[in-house]
């Protein structure tokens, strides 16, 4: 089975209808990313589209020696953030089954209870520490995914997360 990498360096060479291949293998994890941005439906699937085609159009600015998941998931950070910036709107907070599916309860009287804090934990956030949130705990991105995602320095990564963390605790700790 060839990699990811090898098929983007196929594409490349004029077999077009591998790119079908790529977009198998991405669309569930650039439909969920999505989905922590946009959650009407019709937003998101409008996006997962504009993402697919802005990556075959720039397929040939892919470094084969690079790692293909980055470069996408880039491309579909840039274009959720401008489908944010074109709505106007706040960013859209998970549902918390989707967001931290192994969250322990606290002992509060229900789930939407629990629901309920994370999210006003999670709006004391900007948005950029809301990406490093959803790209490390959600997508399972690594520090240097997340840095080549949002083209930021690896050390960055780690201080947004940090700082992240302490917002989401110093909220949490004033309910």
């Amino acid at each position: 089975m060839k990699t990811d990498e090898e098929i983007a360096q196929l594409v490349q060479s004029g077999n077009f209808e591998l790119f079908e291949i790529l977009v198998q293998r991405y669309e569930a994890k650039i439909k969920r990313y999505s989905r922590k941005f946009l959650f009407k439906n019709e937003e998101a699937k409008d996006a997962l589209q504009d993402i697919f085609i802005k990556a075959y159009k720039n397929i040939n600015s892919f470094d084969s020696k690079q790692k293909f998941s980055p470069w996408i998931y880039r491309i579909a950070h840039n274009e959720l953030i401008n489908a944010i910036k074109k709505r106007k709107k706040t960013f859209p907070l998970p549902d918390l089954d989707t967001f931290l599916p192994s969250y322990e309860k606290r002992e509060y009287e229900s789930k939407k209870a629990t629901k309920e804090i994370i999210d006003k934990s999670l709006n004391s956030l900007e948005v950029k520490y809301k990406e490093v949130i959803v790209l490390y705990y959600q997508e399972s991105l690594s520090y240097k995914e997340i840095a080549d995602v949002l083209q930021i320095p690896i050390s960055t990564v780690g201080v947004r997360l940090k700082r992240a963390k302490k917002i989401i605790k110093q909220t949490y700790d004033t309910i």
